[in-house]
């Protein structure tokens, strides 16, 4: 049996304070080109010509096809906060099916357990 990724070995409480803390631990020793980066994702997703949440759902399907789950942890996360419902959020990660074929169906698993735990 494969190992569980270790963002799914904890919870969604946990993860999100080990992901500020090794946050703050990059900002605080990166370059101006990291901390650029850094900006420009968290204005990336501000609501524009698409809303937050609408972005949210890209970010989500883009992850799930580039298959970070770390990413897809994020905007799973961000889809729930932004009031994404559930029939939504099945319907992005069909699009990331779709487009990355079966080997997102992990990613899809762990996506859709961890919506069940923020549901809960």
């Amino acid at each position: 049996m494969d190992k569980k990724p270790s963002n799914f070995s904890q919870s969604i409480e946990q993860w999100q304070a080990e992901r500020k803390e090794l946050n703050e631990l990059t900002l605080e020793a990166a370059n101006l080109e990291i901390k650029r980066f850094f900006s420009l994702d968290s204005q990336t997703y501000r609501p524009g010509a698409l809303d937050a949440k609408t972005k949210e759902l890209l970010g989500l399907v883009a992850s799930t096809v580039l298959r970070c789950d770390d990413c897809v942890l994020y905007h799973t996360i961000r889809c729930h906060d932004e009031g994404v419902k559930k029939d939504e959020f099945a319907e992005a990660m069909t699009v990331g099916l779709v487009v990355g074929g079966s080997i997102v169906i992990p990613h899809l698993r762990r996506a859709m357990a961890r919506w069940q735990e923020l549901d809960a």
